[in-house]
């Protein structure tokens, strides 16, 4: 019974130590707070010279010792023995707050500089209420993407192929000329092509190219970086495509490198080669997107086109075609995971808004029809057409004479990399908020069955 007495009177004497450096800390506070209030009326000049002579100090080393932003120790008040009741101590909220607060009270701080502490950052961003539903990130990706500029210019490109290539000395007439592309570029860029040049580094151009409808490549999204070398328009830029180890085209090479002629990487007709007075990244771009992204990219290759006819030759480019657009399907995949910089609000958008698109390609493919023939349009209301027995038979007909034939002999392995591709393509589409009830609807209708 001593004992506890003893145990007892000792833990009221720390608690009423407590109080009373509580009560201190507090009212040095207070003082202090008036003092700088009081110092706040002299002149602009006196508290200017007030924060050079504290500015040198404010030396903060945040993130060497992470616990220092959210747990608060002070050795003057002791510790608190819960050996005997075996509970913890647990220090009230505002009084944890305070206490983190007086760790900057013996520091002249600025108007604002508190504003910028980490901690009180990561505190505003953890707040439960702070996180976003997926309708509103849904309406987000939206809104960005319709607001998306064909052509922009931004400060600078960190993961650019050519960030680390130097322009070298330029003359002026290199600036004029690059200042004269942007205007042909913002005004002249046809549909599925979008461009952002670096305000810091005028050489560097990264454009996006959609794939057209018709081809192995449609609804993908196949990035190029350019640089105007100090010698341009004498010579022409060089560009390289993201291609992320895959060669999906004759031109397109896995390493990067476009074959043009335009570019002076390929040979040609003197009429097809580069023209300082005449030739633009324009042009480039457009030549891109209509001699190498086409419906049969198979004859691109040298010395090919003479088998166009050919019934091995066209079998050739079907399956040329297949292997394509799994090339294509498995860029999209690359382009989603790691978009290229100043470009993701467009990937973003653009796969949530022709996900399902693209989805019903891939099964449209899968049933045997041929890569890049059209994917007939749904009827979402799935209503029937009966009005007439004639207007019901030339619909019918029109249907059949549309309807692309079957590949036969196809590789064994296309239907099964599809497949794989699907599936991860449908993960991703739909976190990007594209429409794909119809097809998780069949996979667990298809799961149901298996069961």
């Amino acid at each position: 019974m001593q004992g506890s007495g003893s145990a007892s009177a000792s833990a009221s004497c720390r608690a009423a130590d407590y109080s009373a450096a509580w009560d201190a800390a507090q009212q040095q506070k207070r003082q202090r707070c008036q003092d700088s209030s009081s110092n706040d009326q002299i002149g602009s000049s006196t508290e200017n010279k007030s924060l050079e002579a504290s500015g040198p100090e404010l030396k903060f080393e945040y993130g060497k010792n992470e616990e220092e932003d959210y747990y608060f120790e002070d050795d003057d008040y002791g510790c608190y023995d819960n050996e005997e009741d075996g509970s913890e101590y647990e220090l009230d909220p505002v009084d944890y707050n305070q206490l983190l607060a007086d760790k900057f009270d013996h520091l002249d701080l600025p108007p604002g500089v508190e504003a910028t502490v980490p901690w009180l950052q990561k505190v505003e961003r953890d707040v439960p209420g702070k996180f976003k539903s997926m309708s509103e990130i849904e309406e987000e990706i939206a809104k960005k993407y319709n607001f998306f500029k064909q052509f922009d210019t931004v400060e600078d490109f960190s993961d650019h192929h050519y960030t680390k290539t130097s322009v070298g000395k330029a003359r002026k007439e290199w600036a004029k000329r690059i200042q004269h592309e942007w205007s042909l570029l913002e005004k002249d860029l046809p549909a599925l092509i979008y461009v952002r040049v670096s305000e810091n580094r005028m050489d560097l151009l990264r454009a996006v190219i959609i794939g057209p409808q018709g081809t192995p490549y449609h609804d993908g999204l196949f990035f190029f970086d350019a640089h105007f070398p100090a010698s341009y328009p004498a010579t022409p830029p060089v560009v390289s495509y993201h291609s992320g180890g895959l060669r999906l085209n004759p031109n397109l090479y896995a390493c990067g490198k476009v074959c043009l002629s335009l570019l002076g990487t390929w040979q040609g007709l003197s009429c097809e080669k580069w023209n300082p007075a005449q030739s633009t990244m324009l042009q480039v771009l457009i030549s891109i997107q209509a001699l190498v992204l086409n419906e049969k990219p198979y004859f691109n290759e040298p010395g090919y086109e003479r088998y166009a006819k050919s019934p091995e030759g066209l079998w050739s480019a079907l399956d040329y075609n297949d292997t394509t657009f799994l090339y294509s399907c498995r860029t999209m995949l690359y382009s989603l995971r790691r978009p290229p910089q100043h470009f993701e609000d467009l990937v973003a958008g653009h796969f949530r808004e022709r996900g399902r698109a693209i989805l019903a390609a891939c099964k449209y493919y899968m049933e045997g029809h041929e890569v890049g023939s059209k994917v007939p349009e749904e009827d979402k209301d799935k209503k029937e057409s009966q009005d007439g027995e004639g207007s019901s038979s030339s619909s019918m007909a029109l249907t059949q004479q549309n309807k692309p034939a079957f590949r036969t002999n196809r590789n064994a392995s296309f239907k099964p990399n599809l497949e794989v591709l699907f599936e991860e393509l449908l993960m991703e589409f739909n976190v990007k908020g594209a429409d794909t009830a119809k097809f998780r609807a069949q996979k667990l209708k298809n799961q149901q069955v298996a069961a």
